[in-house]
């Protein structure tokens, strides 16, 4: 940042020297002041140039800023769209998960084992009567339990026979639903990237904000030296504006002398004159003063 300028190198100028002082100390004076004012513009400019520079890099990131802000705006409108159709295929999922469920609790499909898990434990039941040494109470029970399995196996599929549309509907539910969490992860997706953007404009006006503030310094600076130039100018105008009085002044004095000279020219050339008509013998300086009066 540019320092203040030294007021001990300005130029001082008074009513009192205007009045009082001479020609050449003021001709002096006006060297002063106009060395002082081409100085001072010089600075002006400098601090004029830093300030326009440190301007057109706030401007850069508000330009910045503002692009972020337009794909965070962009992005959250995506999000929206996302969301709406996550939340439509939800409820669609959600209405065909509980047509299921209404189906299975007609067929009471929702109590009892599934048809894998009775599979399994027939399955289990029958390597046991295979691998296993049994007496034939304990070989009785046990193909007891395996008909007893196998019936309840054979309803079960009945009754999934009767629910007709059950499996297509619940793998359609399934279906929306895996849209749906497809939809969502686009939502985090986007939303977090919207979020990026958010934080990068806030940050890019920050930084416009830190940029802006040393530009207005500058500027300070700028009217600091600028007006301190206009000062010492109109004092420069004021010294060569009295310069000029005191030539006037002067070129009265030289013409007043002159008139003096040439009156008292011609008085002493009528004396002359007067001497010659009298009959007096001139000199040669007395008759070059009648020639140039021109007496002769």
């Amino acid at each position: 940042m540019a320092e203040s300028i030294d007021k001990s190198d300005n130029v001082e100028l008074t009513d009192d020297d205007l009045d009082n002082k001479s020609k050449g100390q003021l001709i002096k004076k006006a060297g002063q002041l106009r060395d002082r004012r081409n100085e001072l513009n010089q600075m002006a400019s400098e601090r004029a140039s830093k300030r326009d520079e440190f301007n057109a890099k706030t401007r850069e990131k508000v330009d910045e800023a503002q692009e972020h802000r337009e794909k965070r705006d962009e992005l959250n409108e995506q999000v929206q769209e996302h969301k709406e159709q996550r939340n439509e295929l939800n409820a669609k999922a959600n209405e065909l998960f509980d047509e299921v469920d209404g189906l299975k609790d007609d067929l009471e499909l929702n109590e009892g084992k599934s048809v894998d898990q009775l599979k399994e434990e027939i399955e289990d039941l029958e390597f046991k009567q295979q691998t296993e040494v049994l007496s034939s109470e304990d070989e009785r029970e046990l193909i007891e339990k395996i008909e007893e399995k196998r019936e309840k196996l054979s309803d079960r599929k009945e009754k999934l026979d009767q629910g007709g549309d059950l499996e297509e509907i619940k793998s359609e539910a399934q279906e929306v639903r895996a849209e749906a969490s497809t939809h969502h992860q686009k939502v985090t997706e986007l939303a977090d990237k919207a979020q990026e953007h958010h934080n990068k404009m806030i940050e890019a006006y920050r930084e416009a904000d830190d940029i802006r503030d040393e530009a207005d310094e500058w500027h300070d600076k700028f009217v600091e030296a600028q007006e301190a130039a206009d000062r010492h100018h109109e004092d420069f105008v004021r010294v060569q504006k009295r310069l000029r009085e005191l030539d006037k002044e002067e070129e009265a004095e030289r013409k007043d002398e002159r008139a003096e000279k040439r009156e008292a020219a011609k008085e002493e050339a009528e004396e002359i004159y007067q001497k010659f008509k009298e009959g007096e013998t001139l000199d040669t300086e007395d008759l070059m003063k009648l020639q140039k009066a021109g007496k002769l």
